[in-house]
């Protein structure tokens, strides 16, 4: 139980557009260990039941809970956070489906993360070892790449204002734009508003370092995440269903590695929320580890 494990999910992406849609049940991704739970005398299963029950009840009144269910070996701890805009019943609607989907994507794993277009659910046994905060998890690269001049400084001061604005909104949520692009980044609940602003940092280097020069792109770290899209000319209509991304990306394997198990821990993430709710082109598949 002691010894690292690397967890690979294939995931089948295309971008989803800045703009909430009735999507935010649908599901972005999952990661479950590979190690199993030995449950003879069912004291895991009922940790596990008490666990998604309290979070679920939680979750109509507030956006992010973490909980611990069970003692000793059976022990349990698992949160579950919704992303900042939701209403409090969009909320509850979203996490009420995560208990079921990581049964039957997960079953009995000994460490889980169920990632919706507007929540996550994640547990795992106490005791193990989380990644560094700051640790890549997930990414997607809108396909489309940005033409002419001007653009790099446009998604530097964007994502610049993502640090600013998670750090005084009091909540580890943020959403705005700069010359036409649209920007949001959470942070994960109980994440210190100091640790907050860094995660997202490390979130927008990587998002150019791994994105280079894509107009849109989604970055996912073990305890925040960030979303950018860039429309230079300008938010199509609602009615519109082409994509900023220029079509479905290619597959992309992300290793997500934990000290002691396998576990999926990342703040949300989740989907981009900001103006037009454009609607998503595709939806993800998840190929790895069930």
């Amino acid at each position: 139980m002691g010894s690292s494990c690397i967890l690979s999910i294939l995931l089948l992406t295309s971008f989803i557009n800045l703009g909430f849609s009735a999507d935010y049940t649908s599901l972005v991704y999952k990661g479950c260990a590979d190690q199993k739970f030995q449950d003879p005398t069912g004291d895991y299963s009922k940790s596990l039941e008490n666990l998604l029950d309290t979070l679920t009840s939680r979750s109509s009144s507030t956006k992010f809970y973490k909980a611990t269910s069970g003692q000793g070996q059976s022990a349990i701890i698992g949160l579950f956070q919704c992303r900042g805009d939701l209403s409090s019943n969009d909320c509850n609607n979203c996490v009420k489906k995560t208990p079921d989907v990581s049964r039957r994507l997960c079953g009995n794993a000994i460490a889980v993360r169920v990632q919706l277009g507007g929540c996550y659910l994640r547990y795992e046994a106490s005791g193990f070892r989380q990644v560094n905060a700051t640790e890549l998890l997930f990414k997607i690269c809108g396909s489309t790449q940005a033409s002419g001049s001007g653009f790099q400084d446009r998604l530097d001061a964007a994502l610049g204002e993502i640090a600013k604005g998670v750090g005084s909104s009091g909540n580890g949520f943020y959403t705005g734009g700069y010359q036409s692009v649209y920007v949001l980044g959470q942070c994960e609940g109980d994440l210190a508003s100091g640790g907050c602003a860094d995660c997202v940092k490390a979130a927008s280097q990587r998002a150019k370092s791994e994105c280079p020069a894509s107009i849109s792109a989604q970055i996912y770290l073990q305890q925040c995440y960030i979303s950018y899209t860039y429309y230079p000319n300008g938010v199509p209509p609602r009615s519109l269903s082409s994509s900023g991304s220029g079509g479905p990306n290619t597959q992309k394997t992300v290793a997500i590695v934990l000290g002691g198990i396998v576990g999926v821990g990342l703040v949300i993430a989740v989907l981009s929320v900001m103006r037009s709710g454009l609607k998503k082109k595709g939806r993800p598949k998840d190929t790895g580890g069930y």
